[in-house]
C-alpha cells in the first residue's frame, strides 16, 4: 500500500499525459505559458501561498489591490459588484442564496440544479416549488427547464420570492432566460442563475449572451471550468443593488478566513486574459471547433450537436405536445442556444457514450462526462489544434461495433407531491426500508438516477407509485441511482 496514495495516484494521472479536454480551462497550465506575467505566476506558484501580509489586502476586508481587482472585474462583467470566490461556486450558490431570501420564503427551482443549490434551499428553510425539466428523446438528455410549466407554477405561485436557473446545463444548452427574465421582471420576483459554465459566455458573439448582461438579480460563474484559473475558483455578480449589504455578509461568511492568494490571483489573471485576448483567442478555438465538428460530422454513427439542432429540439418538444394537446398555441421556444466551445457527440441508438468515453481515455483523450448516449467534451483557448486533429483521427477509426449497448431512454415524469419542506426532514427521525415496501412514504433524502442527474425525489416528498415505477426503471436498466443503498430507501419514521 502507498504512503502518498493521493500524490502518487495523481502523478500516476498526470503521467498519462491524457488531451485536456475536460475541467480546468487553463489545460495543464497552457492558460498561464502564453503571457510573461501569466509564466512568471505558474513558475513561481508555491511563492504566491502566502497569508494577509502588509501589502497585499485581505478578501474580508478589502482596501486596496483586492478591492481594485474586484472592481476591474465587476466592470468587465457588467455588474454592481462582483465577487471573488476562494470556495467555489458552491459557496456562490449558498450566498446569493441567503442574500436574497428569507427563511419561509417561497421559490422557484429547475428540478436539474447543483446539489449546493438543494443543501442551500435547506440551509435556509426555504419553500421549494420545482419547475419540470425537457427531456430530448433524440438527444436522450436534458435539454433544459420547460417555460410552459415555468409559467404555470409562476401563474399558481404569486407571491414567490424568485427563481432559480441553471445556465448552461452541462450539455452546454442555454434555455430562454432572456424570456425568463422578462416574465420575471412583471411578476416582480428575484432571477438568479447558477451559470458555472458560462464564465465565457458574451466574449464574442457566436456564444451565448452573458447572464449578467441578460439581467439576472444574481449570478454565479466558475472561473476554473472554462478560463484560465485554478479549480475552486469563481466569481459572484450582483445586479441587484439593493441585495449588496447582505452579499458583502454572506460571501465573506462563506468564505475560508484564510483564503488562498494563488486563487485570487489565478481569477485576477483570468479576468485580464478573457478581457484583453477573448475576442480573438475565442474567434480562433470557435472556428478549430466549427472546422472539425463539421469533419466528425461525416464519420458514420457519429454526430456532435450544432447550432442548428436547437431550433429542431424545440420543434421536437412542440410536435409531442401538439400530439397530447393538438393544439400550439402555447408553445413557447425553450432552448435558445448552445454554447460553441464544447462538444455534445451523440452517439446512434444502440451504441453507448460510455463506452465510446472509456474508449478516448485508452488513447489518451480526457473526456469531461459521459452518459449512455453522449460525450461532453469541454474546449477552451488553450486547446490546441493538434489536439482536435487528434480527437478526429481517433473517432473516425473507433470500430463503433465495439460501443454497442442497449441504450437506456430517459424518462419524463412528474414532480412527486411535496408533503413536508426539505429542512423540515432534517429533524425527523429517519429509517432506511426497502424499495418495494415505500409506496407511500416520505422520502428522508434525494433519490437521483445519472445520466440525467434529475431527482426522481427530493427530502419531503411523496413516494408515490409513479415515482417508484422511475426509479424501478433505471434500477434495472442498470443506471447509478444515488441515494439508494442496497435497494433500500431512506424515509421519515412513522
Amino acid at each position: 500500500m502507498s504512503k502518498l496514495p493521493i500524490l502518487e495516484g495523481v502523478l500516476k494521472y498526470i503521467r498519462e499525459n491524457n488531451i485536456p479536454f475536460a475541467m480546468p480551462g487553463h489545460k495543464k497550465g497552457r492558460g498561464f505559458f502564453n503571457t510573461p506575467i501569466g509564466r512568471e505566476f505558474a513558475t513561481n506558484l508555491l511563492n504566491f501561498d502566502i497569508t494577509e501580509v502588509e501589502g497585499v489586502d485581505n478578501l474580508h476586508n478589502a482596501e486596496g489591490i483586492i478591492k481594485e481587482s474586484s472592481e476591474l472585474l465587476s466592470s468587465f462583467y457588467g455588474s454592481k459588484k462582483s465577487y471573488f470566490l476562494v470556495n467555489g461556486s458552491t459557496s456562490g450558490n449558498l450566498a446569493m442564496i441567503f442574500s436574497s431570501f428569507n427563511e419561509g420564503d417561497k421559490v422557484l427551482v429547475e428540478r436539474n440544479c447543483h446539489r449546493s443549490i438543494f443543501n442551500a434551499i435547506i440551509m435556509r428553510k426555504l419553500k421549494p416549488i420545482y419547475i419540470q425539466n425537457v427531456i430530448s428523446e433524440r438527444l436522450n438528455a436534458p435539454l433544459s427547464i420547460d417555460l410552459e410549466h415555468f409559467l404555470q407554477v409562476l401563474d399558481n405561485n404569486k407571491d414567490a420570492k424568485g427563481i432559480i436557473i441553471t445556465y448552461p446545463n452541462y450539455y452546454g444548452i442555454c434555455t430562454n432566460l432572456e424570456y425568463i427574465i422578462n416574465i420575471a421582471k412583471k411578476y416582480k420576483i428575484k432571477v438568479l442563475v447558477d451559470s458555472a459554465h458560462g464564465c465565457h459566455f458574451g466574449v464574442h458573439k457566436e456564444l451565448p449572451e452573458s447572464a449578467v448582461r441578460l439581467g439576472a438579480d444574481m449570478v454565479v460563474m466558475s472561473a476554473h471550468k472554462t478560463l484560465s484559473s485554478l479549480t475552486q475558483t469563481a466569481y459572484l455578480h450582483i445586479n441587484n443593488g439593493q441585495d449588496i449589504e447582505k452579499a458583502d455578509f454572506y460571501v465573506s461568511s462563506f468564505s475560508s478566513t484564510s483564503p488562498s492568494y494563488m486563487f485570487l490571483c489565478a481569477m485576477d489573471y483570468a479576468r485580464f486574459y478573457l478581457e484583453r485576448y477573448g475576442l480573438k483567442e475565442y474567434e480562433r478555438l470557435i472556428s478549430i471547433c466549427n472546422y472539425y465538428k463539421n469533419k466528425i460530422n461525416e464519420i458514420n454513427g457519429i454526430y456532435i450537436v450544432n447550432k442548428e439542432d436547437i431550433d429542431n429540439f424545440s420543434r421536437e418538444i412542440v410536435d409531442k405536445r401538439y400530439k397530447a394537446s393538438g393544439n400550439f398555441s402555447n408553445h413557447i421556444k425553450t432552448i435558445w442556444n448552445i454554447d460553441t466551445t464544447r462538444y455534445v457527440i451523440n452517439l446512434e441508438r444502440g451504441y453507448s457514450g460510455h463506452l465510446l468515453s472509456k474508449y478516448l481515455r485508452q488513447l489518451g483523450i480526457q473526456a469531461e462526462m459521459s452518459d449512455s448516449s453522449n460525450v461532453v467534451l469541454i474546449f477552451s483557448p488553450f486547446n490546441e489544434e493538434y489536439e482536435f486533429k487528434r480527437l478526429y483521427e481517433v473517432l473516425k477509426t473507433c470500430d463503433l461495433s465495439k460501443l454497442k449497448q442497449k441504450n437506456l431512454s430517459l424518462l419524463d415524469y412528474n414532480i412527486p407531491e411535496m408533503v413536508m419542506l426539505p429542512f423540515e426532514v432534517m429533524n425527523k427521525k429517519k429509517t432506511h426500508i426497502d424499495l418495494k415496501d415505500c409506496l407511500g412514504r416520505i422520502s428522508a433524502s434525494s433519490i437521483v438516477p445519472y445520466p440525467p442527474g434529475i431527482p426522481i425525489l427530493t427530502a419531503g416528498e411523496l413516494i408515490d407509485k409513479d415515482s417508484l415505477d422511475v426509479i424501478n426503471y433505471y434500477k434495472n436498466s442498470g443506471i447509478d441511482v444515488l441515494g439508494l443503498k442496497n435497494d433500500k430507501i431512506e424515509v421519515i419514521d412513522n
